[in-house]
């Protein structure tokens, strides 16, 4: 291959280390209204008044509305974006009278400037009735007190959802007699892990403009993955037609799952919708910090039955999730918990059970790992205490009981494994971390030990039998192609890589695809970026794409040398005869097809192609954790993290290796030093970066990446995912390294100087 697996510059590469790309809000107009949020200040309470009178009076104030303006028996809609019918309920209005959460909207202001805007809101006067809040999630299920009890609540999927028992979904499934065959065990590993919320703290907060273009309709330009699912949210909360609304994404600063939920857009939707004038609005850090959808805080109860040889042979995990105010994602998330764990290990039976349950906390989302992320700390924590139990060396007891090529995998949905080599990333993470020589813990003397930790993860390549991903290309004057998408690049190069899978199939030089995405009125559907579905599903549709599209340059080729279409082959530059003749033309370049397609003819140089797919082939990721510990301070430090990653065929290795390298990071954060906390009256104390710890470049040591190959054959030239892979093993690798070092065991993520330090042995 000349282009596929290779490690190709970002198309937007020196733009970006220039500073030239332009993001939302350098292209909104300058006339756009100001719009901010009132959020309330309880937990839980009714608005009983609310007095806008002398806010109104403020120059330059356009608007301001209330739940008065919202029709509060109308249907209710969900803000996370997912495929019709969503598992999330339905259950938020634009405004509600009930106000659920520290945070939760309470009036929308809209002016000309945000100085007037920030006065008109200190002015607003509210009238709470303030109601106890559940914010304790085990106290959630079947209490007395109900975060949603309106009766126009709505579950459009079967996920065992019920309002008037706080709960957003339920699911149990298994395969054997679990019990039977965890007491016939000779060892049984049983504990409950505790995995707290976590922001995804992208660089760009959330934001958004809309506009009313020339005939009517509401333009939403909005840092988001997911423009289709966007304009369905959008219709849904202004009870308006889909036909109405356009909605398109320009650069975005990052997501990381944040922006596959709804956060902003609904609100500028409706003031620009009911004033027809411009607005826009852009989260503060703070409130991207209160009043986003952070990953679910998770309990997940493990249970693992092995025998004194090793061989695993029961794996039982109940996951038990906070949801929070709001179901956004709360459904789908937990599943991976256990579907995204359990399947790493060959046994004879299993079990995984799941509760999904509201509380009056800021609502949970998606974020990279999607419930994976909290089910594989649990699941390879309990699988490194059973190496310790049975003497085993983790490395070798992993090798002794994973999944294989081949292999069905009864907990990951009945699906086969059809492509592994997981077997070599474990090899080959050993030579790399150096695991003979140095695990499990040296004496590095001055009261600072270094030890290993290593945990294992799989993930899956977007979501089977729902996702859909599309691409259109189309060959332009002088014969360059246009690529276009509906998939979102969030910074993660998912432009490039789709242009390199159109490139090796054109023939064609990399800058010779320019890519155009995404647009609701101008892009084929697409699911959107998220699910690990880009590269693997929307990929899949860009090389099926070019190949149609090749089929047509050679069909008009042919006609235009006047023979059939057998006859002829492309060679990505020129349309030529497999047979020259002495008295004809025998080739013809792309750029005079393309400019005879223009004039005379009707065979369309364009094509466009839609795939889905029933299968989801995982990605497998071992890590290996080097970490120093200062037994006197507590300060735990990840010196080196070595990694190995089959992701099938890297269609970008560079891409593919700061994917990562990032997911990796954002893991070392979740472990050490990233934490959400609540006051006694739910409100979030973690409110900006400066009391919220991500970590960088400067606070870890070395990251190494390497990668060992399978071939998925349903994947573009081989490919599956990497973009959530990379963020599942350093949690539970660190846990092990630091017990390594210790001798005690954490439970709870994050591990943090102070219970190092307090659980001295």
């Amino acid at each position: 291959m000349k282009i596929v697996n290779q490690p190709l510059r970002k198309k937007d590469a020196m733009q970006l280390v220039t500073g030239q790309p332009v993001y939302m809000d350098d292209i909104a107009p300058a006339n756009c209204l100001v719009v901010k949020l009132l959020r309330s200040p309880h937990a839980n309470a009714i608005v009983e008044s609310i007095n806008t009178a002398v806010a109104a009076k403020v120059p330059g104030i356009e608007a301001i509305y209330t739940w008065e303006d919202v029709d509060q028996n109308a249907r209710r809609f969900t803000c996370a974006g997912q495929t019709y019918p969503e598992p999330s309920p339905y259950d938020r209005l634009l405004l509600d009278r009930h106000v659920r959460f520290v945070g939760d909207p309470v009036a929308i202001v809209a002016g000309e400037t945000e100085k007037a805007v920030d006065k008109a809101l200190s002015l607003i006067k509210v009238k709470y009735e303030v109601l106890e809040p559940i914010l304790d999630f085990h106290e959630s299920l079947d209490n007395k007190i109900l975060v949603h009890p309106e009766e126009n609540w709505e579950s459009l999927c079967p996920v065992g959802a019920d309002n008037k028992r706080n709960l957003c979904a339920h699911d149990e499934c298994g395969a054997g007699d679990i019990e039977a065959v965890l007491a016939d065990c000779d060892v049984v590993i049983d504990r409950v892990y505790h995995t707290k919320a976590v922001q995804q703290t992208m660089m760009e907060t959330f934001r958004t403009f809309c506009t009313i273009d020339t005939y009517g309709r509401l333009n939403v330009v909005s840092s988001t993955q997911i423009v289709f699912h966007c304009r369905r949210i959008i219709a849904n909360a202004l009870h308006i037609p889909k036909t109405k609304i356009r909605v398109s994404k320009p650069r975005i600063g990052g997501g990381f799952g944040a922006k596959q939920t709804s956060i902003t857009e609904i609100y500028p939707a409706f003031v620009t919708w009911m004033t027809k004038k411009p607005s826009k609005l852009i989260f503060s850090r703070e409130e991207s910090m209160i009043a986003s959808t952070p990953r679910h805080e998770m309990e997940v109860h493990v249970r693992i039955g092995a025998m004194n040889d090793g061989k695993i042979r029961g794996i039982d995990v109940y996951t038990l999730s906070n949801t929070g105010a709001y179901g956004e994602h709360g459904p789908t998330t937990v599943g991976l918990s256990g579907h995204k764990s359990i399947p790493l290990y060959r046994t004879e039976s299993y079990r995984f059970v799941s509760d999904v349950v509201y509380t009056n906390r800021m609502s949970a989302g998606a974020y990279r790992g999607y419930g994976a992320t909290q089910g594989l700390f649990a699941v390879e924590s309990a699988v490194n205490e059973l190496a310790v139990k049975l003497n085993m060396d983790p490395i070798e007891l992993r090798e002794m009981n994973i999944a294989r090529e081949g292999d069905l995998m009864p907990a990951y949905y009945d699906s086969w494994n059809t492509s592994s080599a997981l077997d070599r990333c474990l090899k080959r993470v050993r030579e790399m971390s150096h695991w003979d020589e140095k695990y499990p813990v040296r004496d590095m003397g001055n009261g600072k030990v270094r030890s290993l930790g290593i945990g294992m993860s799989m993930q899956g390549s977007s979501i089977p039998f729902v996702d859909v991903g599309s691409a259109t290309l189309k060959v332009n004057d002088d014969g360059f192609y246009s690529l276009i998408i509906g998939a979102a690049d969030m910074g993660t190069g998912c432009d490039t890589v789709l242009a390199q899978i159109a490139a090796e199939v054109l023939e064609c030089d990399f800058d010779n695809i320019t890519v155009f995405g995404a647009d609701t009125d101008a892009s084929p559907y697409d699911s959107g970026s998220y699910a690990s579905s880009t590269t693997y599903l929307t990929g899949k549709a860009v090389e099926i794409c070019a190949q149609n599209l090749r089929k047509k340059i050679c069909t008009l080729g042919a006609q235009l040398l006047e023979c059939n279409e057998d006859e002829v082959v492309f060679d990505g530059k020129f349309v030529n005869r497999l047979q020259p003749v002495a008295d004809g033309k025998n080739s013809i370049a792309l750029a005079d097809i393309a400019t005879a397609s223009m004039c005379g003819h009707s065979v369309a140089l364009e094509e466009t192609v839609t795939k889905s797919s029933p299968v989801s082939p995982p990605p497998y990721m071992v890590g290996v954790a080097e970490v120093e510990v200062d037994l006197l301070t507590g300060q735990a430090e990840v010196i080196e993290f070595n990694a190995v990653v089959d992701c099938g065929t890297p269609i970008n290795p560079n891409l593919a290796r700061v994917q990562a390298e990032g997911g990796i990071l954002q893991g070392i954060g979740m472990a050490l030093t990233e934490n959400i906390t609540y006051t006694p009256e739910g409100r979030v104390v973690e409110n900006s970066l400066m009391q919220y710890k991500i970590p960088s470049r400067v606070d870890i040591g070395h990251i190494h990446v390497e990668f060992e190959s399978s071939y998925e054959g349903t994947g573009p030239f081989g490919a599956k995912s990497i973009g959530e892979v990379v963020i599942n093993t350093p949690g539970p690798a660190i846990a092990h390294a630091i017990y390594n070092a210790t001798g005690n065991r954490y439970y709870e993520l994050p591990i943090t100087p102070e219970q190092i330090a307090m659980q001295k042995k």
